[in-house]
């Protein structure tokens, strides 16, 4: 068994765990259909938060705790988690568990152990900071123990970019976070909490080797902070233009719209909560929900999508072809072409697999009077392999094959399209003969 099925079937005996743990009578408040419990357990595992029931009703405080470590745990990746506990029990990491760790999250053979351990300990002072925050608000709201609860789940679910929410049910009128739109305690600090999560690990780690200080950043550093804050401030400044007649935002101040922008561009890249309803965003604010969601975050990170360095190279890629160039510049540096190929490859594997499961979920679901099925599938089926979570209230009305497309594509969005490919295809000996090249046409 090669590294990347370790890596692959981790992920579902974790899966398959969490869905057994979400059966049992006491997990929730009503019965639970075991299609639910598994889809609900796919999606805590795969930091995605596409949920057919609402969490904060339906599941029982220790359903509640079940999510969390689902989360946490899908958060951290399945390596770090084992490589952690190796690392507990005193036992050196083998060539396999580090090859596992650098597939899983990134990093340099020889620094796997200081990884894993930076990870954890940064993922718990990250979590702890956030909620300690975010308890300032809750503790006020709901009272001293289900306001730091409140806090702790919410920070987790931020940093892990799961986009899970248990407000259903907390004496506020709206779902997910849409109570505290306007609120900059709350908003900003999920936001951060967002960011720093889905930058990726190696990254900040980068950062805090460096002491903060620019100058010393790693190319790849440079580019990701770089090409993720022009990304932020381009999808704010859109949001805020698209949606400024938005009904969620009917008496708002224009800081307020500019703080609900904000969220929305942050979110979208792939943490699931929500301060303005995704179902009364405009056809525009929606294509870039879409948009960003299939963009994602950073590679080694807690977020999904193709990620950011995919689409980077995509595009210098594509500047140098129109530029009749050889090689692929960005800076001061030169990307080697194996890496276009690769960044096409997901690009188009993602494309095709958000295509056919949208031609399904089409094709299974009654279309209601209004027509709306096609931008509700794709949109929740862009949601699914990105791990976002945004919804548009689409997923509790599924049907069995469409919760199943959806699971598919939460799973291969999490492990990745090239964990899978490697996992469960035959190693073959390549020929030594290389094959004659010939004409082909395109564009």
């Amino acid at each position: 068994m090669n590294v990347w099925m370790y890596l692959a079937l981790g992920y579902l005996a974790v899966i398959a765990a969490g869905s057994i743990l979400l059966i049992l009578p006491f997990a929730s408040t009503e019965r639970t259909a075991y299609i639910d419990a598994l889809f609900t357990s796919v999606s805590a595992t795969c930091v995605t938060g596409l949920t057919p029931v609402v969490t904060g009703t339906h599941w029982t405080l220790f359903g509640k705790i079940v999510l969390l470590c689902l989360i946490q745990l899908g958060g951290l990746g399945f390596m770090t988690f084992i490589s952690l506990l190796l690392i507990a029990v005193r036992r050196n990491l083998g060539q396999y568990e580090r090859r596992a760790v650098m597939q899983s999250v990134g990093g340099t053979y020889s620094e796997v152990r200081a990884l894993v351990r930076r990870i954890v300990v940064g993922t718990l002072c990250f979590e702890l900071l956030g909620a300690g925050v975010l308890s300032i608000r809750f503790i006020g709201d709901f009272g001293a123990a289900k306001g730091i609860w409140y806090a702790v789940f919410h920070a987790v679910s931020a940093f892990c970019n799961a986009g899970f929410d248990i407000m259903g049910g907390a004496a506020v009128a709206e779902a997910s976070l849409m109570h505290y739109a306007t609120d900059p305690l709350v908003s900003l600090t999920i936001c951060a909490l967002i960011i720093v999560g889905g930058v990726g690990f190696c990254v900040w780690g980068d950062v805090l080797n460096c002491r903060f200080n620019p100058k010393k950043f790693q190319f790849y550093t440079k580019v990701i902070i770089g090409v993720n804050t022009a990304l932020l401030f381009v999808s704010t400044m859109l949001f805020l233009l698209f949606e400024r007649n938005n009904p969620s935002y009917a008496g708002y101040s224009f800081g307020e719209k500019m703080l609900s922008a904000f969220f929305n561009a942050t979110t979208a890249r792939t943490a699931g909560f929500s301060t303005t309803d995704p179902s009364t965003l405009s056809s525009s604010g929606s294509m870039l929900t879409i948009m960003l969601m299939f963009i994602g975050g950073s590679s080694g990170s807690t977020a999904g999508g193709i990620k950011v360095g995919t689409i980077t190279v995509i595009i210098m890629g594509m500047i140098a072809v129109f530029r009749s160039s050889d090689d692929i510049v960005l800076g001061k540096r030169r990307i080697d072409k194996k890496l276009l190929g690769r960044a096409l490859a997901i690009f188009a594997a993602y494309l095709f697999m958000i295509l056919t499961a949208t031609v399904i979920i089409c094709a299974v679901e009654p279309d209601p009077a209004g027509g709306d099925v096609f931008r509700r599938a794709l949109f929740e089926a862009v949601s699914a392999i990105g791990t976002v979570g945004l919804s548009m209230n689409f997923t509790p009305t599924l049907g069995v094959v469409s919760k199943i497309v959806l699971m598919l594509l939460m799973y291969a969005g999490r492990v990745g399209v090239f964990t899978l490919a490697y996992a469960f295809s035959r190693k073959r000996d390549t020929a030594q003969i290389r094959r004659p090249v010939d004409m082909f046409y395109i564009g």
